[in-house]
Protein backbone atom coordinates (compact mmCIF):
# COMPACT_ATOMS: atom_id res chain seq x y z
CA UNK A 1 0.00 0.00 0.00
CA UNK A 2 1.38 3.50 -1.28
CA UNK A 3 2.76 5.77 1.61
CA UNK A 4 -0.17 8.67 0.66
CA UNK A 5 -2.71 6.00 1.29
CA UNK A 6 -1.66 4.97 4.51
CA UNK A 7 -1.63 8.54 6.03
CA UNK A 8 -4.78 9.28 4.62
CA UNK A 9 -6.19 6.51 6.34
CA UNK A 10 -4.08 7.51 9.90
CA UNK A 11 -5.64 11.03 9.28
CA UNK A 12 -9.42 9.84 8.87
CA UNK A 13 -9.14 7.39 12.24
CA UNK A 14 -7.46 10.58 14.27
CA UNK A 15 -9.92 12.38 12.87
CA UNK A 16 -12.55 10.41 13.64
CA UNK A 17 -11.39 9.77 17.24
CA UNK A 18 -11.54 13.69 18.13
CA UNK A 19 -14.55 14.01 16.69
CA UNK A 20 -16.49 11.48 19.15
CA UNK A 21 -14.29 13.21 22.02
CA UNK A 22 -11.51 10.74 22.73
CA UNK A 23 -7.63 12.60 23.10
CA UNK A 24 -5.28 10.87 21.32
CA UNK A 25 -1.59 11.29 24.02
CA UNK A 26 1.41 9.84 22.28
CA UNK A 27 3.14 9.17 24.91
CA UNK A 28 4.09 12.04 26.22
CA UNK A 29 5.81 13.45 23.07
CA UNK A 30 2.27 15.62 22.26
CA UNK A 31 -1.34 14.89 21.45
CA UNK A 32 -3.50 15.39 18.87
CA UNK A 33 -6.30 18.33 18.98
CA UNK A 34 -9.16 19.45 16.36
CA UNK A 35 -8.33 23.22 16.05
CA UNK A 36 -10.29 25.13 13.69
CA UNK A 37 -12.11 21.80 12.46
CA UNK A 38 -8.47 20.49 11.48
CA UNK A 39 -6.75 17.81 12.93
CA UNK A 40 -3.05 19.22 14.26
CA UNK A 41 -0.20 17.12 16.29
CA UNK A 42 0.86 19.83 19.13
CA UNK A 43 3.67 18.63 20.86
CA UNK A 44 4.02 18.40 24.67
CA UNK A 45 6.84 21.36 24.84
CA UNK A 46 8.45 18.14 27.91
CA UNK A 47 12.02 17.44 27.88
CA UNK A 48 12.06 14.08 27.08
CA UNK A 49 15.02 12.15 29.54
CA UNK A 50 16.09 8.40 29.08
CA UNK A 51 17.46 6.97 31.76
CA UNK A 52 19.81 4.24 31.16
CA UNK A 53 21.06 2.19 34.38
CA UNK A 54 22.21 -1.08 35.10
CA UNK A 55 19.62 -3.65 37.55
CA UNK A 56 21.68 -3.43 40.49
CA UNK A 57 21.25 0.42 40.41
CA UNK A 58 17.48 0.32 40.20
CA UNK A 59 16.83 2.23 43.32
CA UNK A 60 19.12 4.84 42.38
CA UNK A 61 17.48 5.15 38.93
CA UNK A 62 14.02 5.25 40.01
CA UNK A 63 14.88 8.44 42.43
CA UNK A 64 16.26 10.10 39.62
CA UNK A 65 12.98 9.27 37.33
CA UNK A 66 10.84 10.49 40.24
CA UNK A 67 12.62 13.82 40.70
CA UNK A 68 12.92 14.76 37.02
CA UNK A 69 9.27 13.79 36.92
CA UNK A 70 8.53 15.84 39.82
CA UNK A 71 9.82 19.08 38.25
CA UNK A 72 8.07 18.65 34.70
CA UNK A 73 10.09 16.66 32.56
CA UNK A 74 9.29 12.86 30.84
CA UNK A 75 12.10 10.84 31.98
CA UNK A 76 11.53 7.32 30.26
CA UNK A 77 12.40 4.73 32.57
CA UNK A 78 11.84 0.73 31.34
CA UNK A 79 10.09 -0.38 34.12
CA UNK A 80 7.73 2.97 34.35
CA UNK A 81 7.16 2.60 30.43
CA UNK A 82 7.55 -0.81 28.92
CA UNK A 83 3.98 -2.64 28.54
CA UNK A 84 3.27 -6.23 28.73
CA UNK A 85 3.93 -8.07 25.70
CA UNK A 86 5.95 -5.39 24.23
CA UNK A 87 8.77 -5.55 22.17
CA UNK A 88 10.74 -3.79 24.53
CA UNK A 89 14.55 -4.13 22.96
CA UNK A 90 12.57 -2.16 19.91
CA UNK A 91 10.78 0.11 22.23
CA UNK A 92 14.16 1.05 24.00
CA UNK A 93 15.61 2.05 20.82
CA UNK A 94 12.63 3.92 19.99
CA UNK A 95 12.68 5.84 23.70
CA UNK A 96 16.56 6.65 23.21
CA UNK A 97 15.92 8.20 19.25
CA UNK A 98 13.08 10.68 20.47
CA UNK A 99 14.60 11.44 23.56
CA UNK A 100 16.39 15.21 24.33
CA UNK A 101 18.58 13.83 26.54
CA UNK A 102 20.16 10.34 27.58
CA UNK A 103 21.30 10.16 31.22
CA UNK A 104 23.63 7.02 31.38
CA UNK A 105 24.20 6.11 34.98
CA UNK A 106 27.66 4.75 35.94
CA UNK A 107 28.39 2.92 39.28
CA UNK A 108 31.30 0.64 40.50
CA UNK A 109 27.95 -2.26 39.80
CA UNK A 110 27.68 -1.36 36.18
CA UNK A 111 30.97 -0.67 34.67
CA UNK A 112 32.15 -3.84 34.22
CA UNK A 113 29.15 -5.94 33.90
CA UNK A 114 28.33 -6.93 30.84
CA UNK A 115 24.63 -6.98 29.77
CA UNK A 116 21.33 -4.31 28.44
CA UNK A 117 23.17 -1.35 29.84
CA UNK A 118 26.20 -1.30 27.47
CA UNK A 119 23.56 -2.19 24.42
CA UNK A 120 22.19 1.16 25.44
CA UNK A 121 24.71 2.87 25.65
CA UNK A 122 26.10 1.52 22.46
CA UNK A 123 22.59 2.39 21.09
CA UNK A 124 22.79 5.56 22.62
CA UNK A 125 26.46 6.50 21.19
CA UNK A 126 25.02 5.50 17.51
CA UNK A 127 22.16 8.13 18.00
CA UNK A 128 24.60 10.71 19.43
CA UNK A 129 26.52 10.61 16.00
CA UNK A 130 23.68 12.15 14.13
CA UNK A 131 22.96 15.21 16.63
CA UNK A 132 24.89 18.25 16.18
CA UNK A 133 28.56 18.18 17.37
CA UNK A 134 27.45 21.59 19.88
CA UNK A 135 24.27 20.21 20.97
CA UNK A 136 24.31 17.99 24.37
CA UNK A 137 22.16 14.12 24.11
CA UNK A 138 24.46 12.33 26.18
CA UNK A 139 24.45 12.98 29.87
CA UNK A 140 26.54 10.63 32.30
CA UNK A 141 26.29 10.60 36.14
CA UNK A 142 28.23 8.89 38.36
CA UNK A 143 26.07 7.20 41.00
CA UNK A 144 28.74 6.19 43.32
CA UNK A 145 32.96 6.57 42.83
CA UNK A 146 33.71 4.84 39.38
CA UNK A 147 36.00 5.24 36.10
CA UNK A 148 33.62 6.20 33.38
CA UNK A 149 34.49 4.33 29.96
CA UNK A 150 37.09 6.08 28.20
CA UNK A 151 34.74 5.82 24.71
CA UNK A 152 32.28 8.62 26.70
CA UNK A 153 34.93 10.18 29.67
CA UNK A 154 37.45 11.57 26.21
CA UNK A 155 34.47 13.37 24.79
CA UNK A 156 31.81 14.15 27.80
CA UNK A 157 31.39 15.89 30.92
CA UNK A 158 30.28 14.11 33.91
CA UNK A 159 27.77 14.91 36.63
CA UNK A 160 28.46 13.36 40.40
CA UNK A 161 25.24 12.76 42.08
CA UNK A 162 27.23 11.50 45.39
CA UNK A 163 28.11 12.34 47.61
CA UNK A 164 26.06 15.28 47.75
CA UNK A 165 22.60 14.06 45.56
CA UNK A 166 21.04 17.02 46.00
CA UNK A 167 23.80 19.45 44.44
CA UNK A 168 24.52 16.53 41.56
CA UNK A 169 20.83 16.90 40.60
CA UNK A 170 20.76 20.90 40.33
CA UNK A 171 23.54 20.45 38.15
CA UNK A 172 21.79 17.59 36.08
CA UNK A 173 18.37 20.05 36.01
CA UNK A 174 20.82 22.70 34.65
CA UNK A 175 22.27 20.89 31.65
CA UNK A 176 18.59 19.60 31.28
CA UNK A 177 16.22 22.58 30.86
CA UNK A 178 19.23 24.65 29.62
CA UNK A 179 16.78 24.56 26.43
CA UNK A 180 14.25 26.45 27.07
CA UNK A 181 10.34 24.75 26.87
CA UNK A 182 9.36 27.44 24.38
CA UNK A 183 12.70 26.76 22.55
CA UNK A 184 11.58 22.91 21.98
CA UNK A 185 8.22 23.37 20.63
CA UNK A 186 7.41 23.16 17.10
CA UNK A 187 4.24 24.88 15.49
CA UNK A 188 1.50 22.50 15.65
CA UNK A 189 1.64 20.49 12.60
CA UNK A 190 -1.45 20.37 10.46
CA UNK A 191 -2.70 17.06 9.38
CA UNK A 192 -5.79 17.67 7.28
Amino acid sequence: MKRAVIKRRIVRLIDRCLREGSSIDLGGAGTFELESGRVVFQPSGRIRVFIAYASEDRAEARKLYSALKSHGLEPWMDEQKLLPGQNWPRAIERAIEVSDYVVICFSRRSVGKRGFFHSEIRYALDVAACVPLDEIFLVPVRLSECTVPDQIARRTQYIDLFPDWEAGFQALLTVLTKRTIEDQRQQPKILT
